[in-house]
């Protein structure tokens, strides 16, 4: 198993650098004051691992409702992008055999350690061309290892297309120990109503390891 999510963190990484958009954690009691220590979270829903919800992009787009009723089990391919230097393209993605409902994981250089931290608003992303070529595929969901599917792309294509589609978009993901291949993945997801985004925790399984672990508890 291999749990790719991000650690929620003050000085963790976030969409290119963006020091407004960093996580808040304090104290709001203390023994000194009481029996109980408690810490009060202040986070934007598109921090660490998180989905995009259509209403992130789209005016009319549905809330992030929409993904309450989902099963959190996903049949997954991953794929080892980590030559690219820039961005994915149509071109990049045609060599690999994605499935049809399979939720495509991203492998890029951005799970490589440090190149974030270096330059986090240089991070590698989908371009509208692979957007275009994984809505003809027909997959069920994307996730990539950067905080953002897309940079430099005017009015934010790659968002808005997959959005339209229905098609999850999972950002925040750390894939640098995890080798290319065909998994499970489970996506735990906070339950907040209305919301334009979700964050939550994403876990890799490979192919036989559920059931093996299922065995244990018989």
């Amino acid at each position: 198993m291999y749990d790719i999510s991000m650690t929620i963190r003050k000085n963790m990484l976030v969409y290119k650098g963006k020091d407004e958009i960093r996580p808040r954690l304090s104290t709001v009691r203390d023994f000194s004051q009481g029996d109980a220590h408690e810490s009060e979270l202040q986070m934007n829903v598109h921090t660490g691992t998180h989905v995009d919800a259509p209403l992130h992009m789209l005016e009319d787009g549905e809330n992030a409702n929409l993904f309450f009723a989902e099963n959190p089990f996903y049949r997954a391919q991953l794929i080892d992008l980590t030559e690219l230097e820039e961005k994915i393209t149509a071109e990049d993605l045609k060599e690999y055999n994605i499935e049809e409902n399979s939720f495509l994981i991203l492998k890029s250089k951005n799970s490589q350690p440090g190149f974030l931290e270096k330059t986090p608003e240089k991070f590698i992303y989908l371009a509208e061309s692979g957007a275009d070529y994984l809505i003809d595929k027909k997959i069920k969901g994307v996730g990539i290892d950067t905080n953002g599917i897309e940079r430099a792309q005017s009015e934010h294509p790659t968002h808005k297309k997959l959005l339209r589609e229905k098609i999850m978009i999972l950002e925040g993901l750390r894939l640098n120990e995890v080798p290319a291949g065909e998994y499970i993945l489970l996506l735990s997801l906070l339950k907040i109503a209305e919301s334009d985004g979700l964050p939550g925790r994403a876990y890799l399984f490979e192919q036989g390891e559920i059931e093996t672990m299922l065995k244990l508890f018989k």
